[in-house]
């Protein structure tokens, strides 16, 4: 198994869809009205995404569910209540303290047969204690990547959307498998938007 390179994950996307949409180099600055990316601007300076050395640094959208414990129910992955939960949209969210958000990203993904990735998150986020979770795409699995960012501080915390967020890591086997994410219906398939617990 090796992890795969910039080149490797240019040609996927632009040549088989593996992500849309894609960005071919790391974009730091937001673009002004001609499309340019505003150097001289320092508040047009954004969290990096696009591709890197080894990896696709992803944003987040504008879709949020913020969790809320004004119910009081129990976290039962098996049979969740969605009023745990509080929809907003918007250019950020601020997550409460000790609490947690799901989003999405912007792109959609379409792992390849014999590939399996990784996410890891952004230094940027790490560093002021929110910790972005994300379980293995699988071979063959495709959708947005509902993502879990929790705060894990005693204060409120800010994530910006359209923005990076997290690092995808892309390794391929040496051999495929016999039954991927697709072949056994897997109940996150396709998935659109932020995606909550099944069974």
């Amino acid at each position: 198994m090796s992890i795969k390179s910039d080149k490797w994950i240019t040609t996927m996307a632009q040549s088989h869809g593996m992500i849309e949409p894609f960005e071919s180099a790391q974009v730091r600055y937001s673009p002004g009205p001609d499309g340019a990316p505003r150097l001289d601007d320092p508040s047009a300076r954004v969290i990096s995404y696009g591709v890197s050395s080894y990896g696709y640094d992803v944003r987040c959208s504008t879709e949020f569910k913020i969790f809320t414990n004004v119910h009081s129910v129990t976290v039962d992955p098996k049979a969740f209540d969605e009023k745990s939960f509080v929809d907003f949209t918007g250019d950020y969210c601020i997550i409460p303290p000790n609490s947690f958000a799901l989003a999405r990203t912007i792109e959609y993904f379409r792992i390849p047969r014999d590939v399996l990735t990784i996410c890891l998150g952004k230094s940027t986020y790490a560093r002021c204690g929110i910790i972005v979770n994300v379980t293995p795409l699988e071979p063959e699995w495709e959708g947005h990547v509902t993502l879990e960012f929790s705060n894990t501080t005693n204060l409120p915390a800010k994530i910006y959307a359209n923005e990076g967020v997290a690092q995808m890591l892309f390794f391929q086997s040496d051999e495929t498998c016999n039954v991927s994410y697709r072949d056994r219906g897997g109940k996150y398939q396709g998935q659109r938007g932020v995606t909550l617990p099944k069974t």
